[in-house]
């Protein structure tokens, strides 16, 4: 089997547990608009796809009359204000992650992060998070033309900042977003069971390959090709 030589990872699901600190400002900013409340399970599903249509969701789903556009611009904003200051409360890598990336470094991986996070929250929680340790660091930027996942827009980005080379590439992410971009980035896509969408949701979004955790996926990773 021909060694993964770049490991290009999701952040929200797959190297941090941030549901916690997204589910307080969504509901902050919910409440801040007079809005009902979302559940744990309802926030994590909204995910995946940036900020705003997180937002979006959170304002709007399965709610018998939509807010109009000027409260969920409100929602957005006071949602990013908060998240800003409280990203870091409770948030953390998973337990094996940090090791899991340490060994893949020395192992002569190159690694990234692609994330439709915001790029302020990305920037800020990697360096937090992982000092000095990925190669390349990139969240939601389309104002430059970089279209946000399951587009392979930010993935191409990632490898241009890192020398160009495809042979060797993996996607790693917990989502239907993550399986969609590397289809369309024509890569391979190692799917983890521990983020924000459980193991049937990823089959029935056609994930191929599967682990359950940060040692599984590094002995993958390490392996080869699957």
């Amino acid at each position: 089997m021909d060694p993964y030589t770049t490991v290009v990872f999701d952040l929200d699901g797959t190297l941090l547990d941030t549901l916690a600190d997204l589910e307080a400002s969504v509901n902050h900013a919910l409440a801040r608009a007079h809005l009902p409340a979302r559940t744990t399970d309802e926030v994590r599903l909204f995910t995946g796809n940036g900020i705003r249509r997180l937002i979006e969701r959170s304002v709007n789903e399965d709610r018998e009359h939509p807010a109009d556009a000027s409260t969920v611009e409100a929602v957005l904003e006071e949602f990013k204000r908060h998240y800003a200051a409280h990203c870091q409360d409770h948030t953390a890598p998973y337990p094996g992650v940090i090791e899991l990336v340490d060994h893949l470094k020395h192992a002569g991986v190159r690694v990234a992060v692609v994330s439709n996070k915001a790029d302020f929250a990305v920037q800020e929680l990697v360096e937090r998070q992982f000092p000095g340790t990925f190669d390349c660091v990139l969240g939601e930027c389309e104002e430059a033309g970089i279209r946000k996942k399951p587009a392979p827009d930010m993935v191409n980005v990632a490898l241009e900042r890192m020398g160009g080379e495809r042979a060797g590439l993996v996607y790693v992410g917990d989502s239907e977003v993550d399986v969609q971009t590397a289809q369309n980035v024509g890569c391979s896509c190692l799917s983890c069971s521990w983020g924000f969408r459980e193991r049937g949701w990823l089959v029935r979004a056609g994930a191929t390959t599967i682990v359950d955790a940060p040692t599984e996926l590094e002995r993958v990773l390490l392996a080869g090709a699957v």
